[in-house]
């Protein structure tokens, strides 16, 4: 077991989002140059650029000003901290939180010289800020509500004949069933949010619109998303590591080369690379057939209009044009609902089952100086037992597999009667095997096994 103050252990979760606006204070996880002056104290002067450095930040700037609940009659609190992490030897340590947006008197920048339990209170409420990023945004809008909007456009415009529709459909199963269950016992008025956590209903209504609000077509495209944080080099990053190889696998992966390597004993599946959506999708489709099916935009603008992406900002297709984008797309929503999916959902138990890693209320203010905390004003900031007991009981359901669960890639029902299809399908079936024994063979030299992307655990779909 390793210890709560121990600064690898408090970092291993920490969530990066693509920055905002090319100058602001404390921007999101923009690199900053080595050789560029940093001033941490009033009068603050930032130098943040592109290039590539070892030094980034996490920004929890949805939460400001947001109002605490009230559990049992006692008020909550809640901060938007600004955490600053140092890449060192394989690890992101944090080296300086600031628990809230605004610098000057009253919300000093905690460091880890400070006494121990100033810089462990500040970690805390870092991590009770990463529980609403991580559950509201990441989990419940990026994959469980997207994923609903990909379902119901679907099922308004499609029709089951449609190439797009059998390959789709099977990425659908129980999206809308689990979601129904979230709105009734999570995020209802009497549900475990109101019940169990600092944000209560309407603060988490606020961050569910100010998350929704900054959603961009780059950030669901996991190459790109890499790319857009920085995030290429970063020593140990198996979320990227394993996603990227999943969504290369999805989208379109291999060579002829390879095939006939992996595959001498089977002659046939030399000619043919593994190329699973675009292979299936320029099966089906040219470009002028991608820009004349009046259904597969209908779709496309289901998505936009009714899902509440059409900002031109966000940089969500307002047409496709290509073969090429129309793949982008689809691989995008396979990858959200699947590989995505499991890597915000299977591990919650794993890190949140420990309470001070991951909690989701804290009854004290954030300190406005230092010196002022003590190991019994830690333990009085922590959540009650019962708010506890019903976060771990939560964070455990939701990581346990479905009881009636289709891994990813498993199609029981045949859909596609062309043989072109189903050979990329038994293609994309052998290709995630492959990627299984990888991962497998990877976790045996890890102390701390990253299995959350291994395609045995992830589903085809949202299902719980």
């Amino acid at each position: 077991m390793v210890s709560l103050t121990d600064d690898e252990w408090f970092c291993s979760k920490i969530t990066v989002t693509t920055p905002e606006g090319a100058h602001k204070l404390f921007p999101c996880h923009r690199w900053m140059s080595r050789d560029k002056k940093l001033v941490l104290r009033n009068s603050v002067v930032y130098f943040f650029i592109n290039q590539k450095g070892n030094i980034f930040l996490c920004d929890y700037e949805r939460l400001k000003d947001l109002d605490g609940n009230e559990l049992k009659k006692k008020k909550q609190y809640l901060a938007a901290p600004l955490c600053l992490l140092f890449s060192n030897q394989g690890k992101l340590i944090p080296i300086a939180i600031q628990l809230n947006q605004e610098p000057g008197a009253g919300n000093p920048i905690f460091l880890p010289s400070d006494s121990e339990h100033d810089w462990l209170v500040a970690k805390t409420f870092v991590r009770n800020a990463e529980f609403n990023e991580h559950e509201l945004n990441f989990h419940l809008l990026q994959t469980h509500l997207l994923g609903e909007v990909f379902t119901v456009a679907m099922m308004r415009t499609l029709p089951s004949c449609h190439p797009l529709f059998k390959l789709l459909v099977p990425h659908t199963r129980y999206n809308l069933q689990i979601n129904i269950m979230a709105r009734n016992l999570l995020v209802s008025a009497n549900g475990y949010f109101v019940k169990f956590t600092a944000i209560g209903n309407d603060s988490m209504t606020t961050f569910l619109k100010r998350a929704a609000s900054s959603l961009t077509y780059s950030s669901l495209c996991l190459p790109d998303n890499i790319k857009e944080r920085g995030m290429e080099d970063i020593p140990s990053y198996y979320y990227r590591d394993d996603g990227l190889k999943m969504w290369d696998i999805i989208y379109k992966y291999g060579t002829k080369k390879l095939l006939w390597a992996r595959f001498t004993n089977v002659l046939h599946f030399a000619l043919y690379s593994l190329e699973f959506v675009s292979g299936l999708v320029s099966h089906y489709y040219s470009d002028q057939d991608v820009q004349e099916d009046k259904e597969l935009h209908a779709w496309l603008t289901e998505i936009r209009e009714k899902g509440g992406l059409d900002n031109r900002q966000a940089g969500f297709p307002e047409s496709f044009c290509t073969v090429g984008q129309l793949a982008k797309f689809v691989t995008m929503v396979i990858f959200t609902v699947s590989g995505q999916h499991a890597a915000v959902n299977n591990g919650q138990f794993d890190f949140g089952g420990y309470m001070p890693n991951f909690p989701s209320s804290l009854r004290c203010p954030p300190p406005r100086q230092k010196g002022s905390t003590t190991k019994d004003s830690i333990l009085e900031t922590l959540p009650d037992v019962k708010t506890t007991v019903n976060t771990m009981a939560i964070v455990y359901l939701l990581s346990e597999d479905s009881s009636d669960r289709y891994p990813l890639g498993h199609y029981p029902e045949e859909l596609f009667s062309e043989e072109t299809p189903q050979k990329l399908m038994t293609q994309f079936k052998i290709a995630l095997q492959d990627l299984e024994r990888s991962i497998e063979g990877r976790n045996k030299t890890l102390d701390l096994p990253y299995t959350y992307l291994n395609p045995r655990t992830v589903d085809n779909s949202i299902a719980i």
